[in-house]
């Protein structure tokens, strides 16, 4: 399944670097997001550098995801480009 990267998760004062928010294509529910809890999300670097994280939980009520990756997360680049999700 295919998911686009939206934001790093954050609020006004603080950001996350190590966990996005993800839109995947078929979620359009909360509970569509909560089946996907537990499955890994892999985003391919153009240089074809892999880096994977895990899908927490759900995020708002319109089916989006959060990802938590190790260490350091995704580079900025990373936003509006897609992840498979396995």
């Amino acid at each position: 399944m295919k998911a686009v990267i939206s934001a790093y998760r954050g609020s006004h004062n603080t950001q996350h670097n190590n966990q996005m928010i993800l839109v995947p294509e078929n979620s359009a529910s909360r509970e569509d997001a909560e089946k996907l809890s537990g499955k890994k999300a892999i985003w391919t670097s153009s240089s074809g550098k892999k880096i994977e994280g895990i899908i927490t939980k759900p995020h708002g009520n319109k089916g989006a995801v959060r990802v938590r990756f190790d260490k350091g997360g995704l580079p900025g680049q990373a936003l509006g480009t897609e992840m498979i999700i396995e």
